[in-house]
């Protein structure tokens, strides 16, 4: 009998990508990583895992090489690393069609990562969202600010990780960033077009789904303004009976709206004057830490259950404990020269500690981008009850040392 095989489109080397080949192994599945880039994923080699290198961007070449495999293996499912990309997790429902396994509609995929078609759907299904604008050049990104009103939130249409996603307080920082997006510095993944939206102010919270089921809320802190680098995240979110009500009949809406509720999904809301209004519905597994906050809280594997989903078993989202789990962020507060950071085995002997990671070593230039690429690593802690996690954590984190020697003063 021919060996069961999980393939896995791309990695991640910050996120989720380990858990998902260990996930694979514990139900005894072989993983095999397709990937443009093998290499970048560390965690293959030490997990002595499969690796492909392959043109991921091309369908029918993922075809082929999956063709290929299926002469030595059962392919028992298919899914991708989506933290970043969410043009993967379509790719993954296309080659899910094309070999007739479980996985999400690609249509209903595209259609969410385009974040215009997005916001129309939504609105079609009367779902509560900011103003948006859409603009193709730097005429229509001013013409569109100075309808909504200043200030506004301008990002790319198509993107994740809150690349070139910045709050525009005035004219001045509305043409930087313009300028920013269209003149070359933003990599774009297609034909430049931006969306201008309204700021939606309020605390951040973010929906957590499998299939139809919203497992729970977390809340967030999207750090500093203009930019959008998350410093920090608990689960479950200290909300009311009657606000988590809200979010989740909200977030069920917006499933309904964008033909989703296949696999998982994260919400993004904020709660504003008028109560949760969406922010972006990402069609994908939240990026780290988010399922490793909801395991630890509800002892619920989010990644487990992706995995049971894709080759065709039966979720189990019952939840097995109540705690609270919070993460922290680390985040440098200048550009440079990583000249050390260390403290990481301390933290982690902090009693109610998960995890300990950095994502960056030494003598690593540190230039800050105002997204996701900024973080230098994270501690996740849990226990009985908010204040104690957070006490937990800031005992944590006040263990880590890490110094950075600016740029400027470099060979002086």
């Amino acid at each position: 009998m021919a060996r069961r095989a999980f393939i896995l489109v791309e990695g991640h080397p910050r996120g989720n990508g380990l858990r998902y080949v260990q996930a694979a192994k514990r139900l005894g599945l072989h993983a095999i990583t397709l990937s443009a880039d093998p290499a970048q994923y560390d965690y293959i080699a030490a997990e002595r895992s499969e690796a492909i290198r392959v043109d991921t961007d091309d369908l029918d070449t993922l075809i082929r090489e999956c063709c290929q495999l299926r002469a030595a293996y059962d392919i028992a499912g298919i899914a991708g690393f989506a933290g970043v990309d969410e043009w993967v997790s379509a790719t993954v429902g296309k080659l899910c069609r094309h070999f007739d396994l479980p996985g999400p509609n690609p249509v209903s995929i595209e259609r969410c990562c385009d974040k215009f078609v997005q916001r129309q759907l939504l609105a079609e299904g009367g779902v509560p969202m900011p103003a948006y604008r859409l603009a193709a050049n730097a005429t229509d990104v001013e013409s569109s600010a100075a309808e909504m009103g200043l200030p506004v939130i301008v990002k790319p249409a198509v993107g994740s990780g809150s690349s070139g996603v910045r709050l525009c307080r005035n004219v001045d920082e509305l043409a930087e960033h313009t300028t920013y997006l269209l003149g070359g510095k933003h990599m774009w993944r297609s034909s430049p077009r931006i969306l201008v939206e309204e700021f939606a102010q309020g605390p951040y919270y973010l929906a957590q789904i499998m299939g139809n089921e919203v497992i729970g809320i977390e809340a967030g802190d999207p750090g500093p303004l203009p930019h959008f680098v998350f410093c920090a995240s608990s689960f479950p979110a200290q909300l009311t009976d009657e606000e988590h009500e809200r979010i989740v009949d909200v977030s069920l809406s917006c499933l309904r709206a964008l033909g989703l509720g296949w696999g998982p999904t994260c919400i993004e809301f904020r709660w504003t004057k008028r109560g949760p209004v969406v922010i972006e519905v990402n069609p994908r597994l939240a990026g780290t830490p988010s399922p490793q906050l909801v395991q630890l809280a509800y002892g619920i594997d989010l990644i487990g259950e992706h995995v049971k989903l894709a080759i065709g078993e039966e979720c189990n989202l019952r939840r097995r404990h109540s705690q609270t789990a919070s993460s922290r962020f680390l985040l440098p507060d200048r550009d440079g020269i990583l000249d050390c950071i260390d403290g990481d085995s301390r933290a982690a002997g902090v009693p109610g500690v998960a995890e300990v990671k950095f994502y960056v070593e030494r003598k690593t230039p540190i230039v800050r981008n105002g997204d996701y690429r900024d973080w230098l690593g994270h501690v996740i802690a849990a226990s009985p009850n908010l204040a104690r996690t957070e006490a937990i954590l800031q005992r944590a984190v006040d263990l880590i040392d890490w110094s950075i020697t600016p740029f400027s003063t470099l060979g002086e």
